[in-house]
């Protein structure tokens, strides 16, 4: 196999900006397949596919958390990757807790992109100021009904519904709860004018047919903001339900190598590419959506990106948005929750 990588991701990995000049450069075949929730890719390797696979991409906890433990990835060699994180920005400066095991000796992943993720707005329609002070609060306006859309995507939406119900998503939920989250699943999907992906949530935005949605950031409304539309903007609510009492939610991806018992030699190898300056800046503005990055505290990264897309990417106040999110993690009892939502926007659709 030292001639074949097959990467598992968030779409940005899949980039032919990010996979053609390693391609070029190994003379490799490189396969990249992208889906859009941690579970369905987890539970891939958990059916057989740690033999497909040689690099899955995830959001932060489940490398520490499942993964490793679940035997699905290998540690990394910590002497030749953990250099990497010295020219990382601040937060992430070794040992970075999510690209660690729980002892804190092995280190299992690499961060890369990351960012807020809790809702957005269109500030012609709702100032950022009022957005933030609001919060979650603006689901539970009724004379928000149609003013808005739902971006599909399950887990974020669960967080959401815990978040708007006014409480914490990562925690196992009693009975009262259980029946908030119901009663607030039926009433947001119920009143969401439009349900989508990006493209549409942002379109839909921008020609004014909704004044805001959920779930999204600087993730979903970068496309837009890049296009020339900076009034589509990731809000991070200033308080919220969540631990400390903050009202935002952020992710970050590690990428990691898969327990393949025929693992490429590439793997590895790639690992290392992605962090240089230049492919870590087309890693942050890889078609389809734009984010940042942890390599931007090395100043031969940040000075790759131009004016247009610190502005693209919320630079301007992404320290204090992040400073005000709980970092994404495992909600105890998802799939329950899940179900309730599934059955909620199924009621919403007439099916």
């Amino acid at each position: 196999r030292e001639k074949e990588l097959n990467i598992l991701c968030w779409e940005g990995y899949n980039s032919a900006e990010v996979l053609d000049p390693f391609r070029t450069s190994t003379g490799a075949t490189v396969k990249a397949e992208s889906l859009t929730n941690d579970p369905t890719m987890i539970n891939r390797l958990r059916a057989g596919e740690t033999n497909v696979w040689d690099l899955i991409n995830v959001n932060n906890p489940w490398a520490r958390k499942v993964l490793l433990p679940e035997n699905l990835i290998k540690p990394l060699d910590r002497a030749k990757f953990e250099p990497h994180f010295e020219k990382m920005l601040p937060a992430f400066k070794p040992p970075y807790k999510w690209a660690m095991d729980d002892s804190g000796e092995q280190l299992i992943g690499m961060a890369q992109r990351f960012g807020p993720f809790s809702f957005v707005v269109n500030t012609n329609k709702v100032s950022r100021a009022t957005a933030e002070d609001q919060g979650w609060n603006l689901w539970n306006d009724d004379a928000n009904a149609g003013k808005y859309g739902v971006l599909e995507s399950d887990d974020w939406n669960v967080f959401c519904l815990c978040c708007i119900s006014g409480f914490d998503p990562f925690k196992v939920h009693d009975d009262a709860e259980i029946a908030k989250f119901t009663e607030t699943a039926k009433k947001v999907f119920k009143g969401a004018k439009v349900v989508g992906d990006i493209a549409t949530m942002n379109q839909a935005m921008i020609s004014g047919e909704i004044d805001f949605h959920l779930t999204g950031g600087t993730y979903s409304a970068s496309p837009a903001r890049a296009d020339g539309h900076p009034e589509i903007r990731g809000i991070t609510p200033k308080s919220g339900p969540l631990e400390g009492g903050k009202g935002g939610m952020a992710w970050i991806e590690i990428t990691s190598v898969v327990n393949n018992p025929q693992l490429s030699p590439l793997a590895e190898q790639f690992l290392d590419y992605v962090q240089s300056p230049e492919m870590s800046h087309k890693v942050a503005f890889a078609e389809g959506t734009f984010n940042p990055v942890t390599q931007m505290g090395n100043k031969a990264c940040f000075d790759l990106f131009s004016a247009e897309q610190l502005e693209a990417i919320q630079w301007d106040s992404l320290e204090e948005e992040m400073a005000r999110c709980v970092e994404y993690d495992i909600v105890p009892d998802y799939d329950k929750l899940l179900d309730i939502m599934s059955a909620a926007k199924r009621e919403a659709s007439g099916g």
